[in-house]
Formats: C-alpha cells, sequence, structure tokens
C-alpha cells in the first residue's frame, strides 16, 4: 500500500481536487437537483479507473525494468538533473549499478533512480 502512495500520490492529489471542482460546479444553483450525485459518480468511477490502470501500468514495467537488469540487461533511467545533456543515465550490473528495494544505487553517481523512471533498453 506505501507502494501505491509513493507512486500515485501525486495522481490521487489532482483527483481531489477535480472532485473539488465538480463539486463547486455540480451545487450551483442553475444547475439541476441531480447534477451533485450523477457528476461525483461519474468523475470519481473516471478518476479511480485512470489512476488503477496507471498503477498497474507503471508496476508492470517496474518489473520487466527489475527482470532486466538480474539478468544484466541494459536499463535507461531518466535523469531529471542535466536536462541539457545526456537525458538518459545507462544502468547496468557491469557499470557498479545495485539494486535496493526499488532503487538504482552506484557509488560512482549522486542519486538514486526509482525502478517507475526507468525503461528496458
Amino acid at each position: 500500500m506505501k507502494e501505491f502512495f509513493i507512486l500515485e500520490g501525486a495522481y490521487i492529489v489532482i483527483g481531489i481536487f477535480v472532485v473539488m471542482i465538480t463539486v463547486f460546479v455540480t451545487t450551483r444553483p442553475f444547475m439541476s437537483k441531480t447534477a451533485l450525485k450523477n457528476g461525483l459518480s461519474l468523475v470519481s468511477i473516471m478518476i479511480i479507473v485512470l489512476i488503477a490502470s496507471h498503477y498497474y501500468i507503471t508496476t508492470k514495467r517496474m518489473k520487466e525494468v527489475r527482470e532486466a537488469f538480474l539478468s544484466n540487461k541494459e536499463v535507461l533511467c531518466e535523469n531529471r538533473i542535466h536536462t541539457k545533456a545526456a537525458q538518459f543515465v545507462t544502468i547496468k550490473k557491469e557499470y557498479e549499478w545495485e539494486l535496493k528495494g526499488n532503487l538504482f544505487l552506484s557509488k560512482n553517481y549522486t542519486r538514486p533512480f526509482h525502478l517507475a523512471r526507468c525503461i528496458v533498453k
């Protein structure tokens, strides 16, 4: 459950904001009496489906990245520090990278990379 909130926390906050906007709009005097119930139902279902599908896709990709790294294939991770230079960092066991939990760590690199931000090359 902790992993879900780490991966989807920002999207949950955005979803709550969208629900708040829905409540505000559907409670205006010019809206019908059933607008709140219908609006909240539709928006809530859409947000739940979108967040759940994003979580499923992300965890599936994380599993593929983990398996590729363990079988010594190259993995590309997004480098958000230097956007003008290399946009990806190549990660492989022989380049002295290790996997601890969901993070790639190296003594030769200053920051870790989360599996969710990586793809198999």
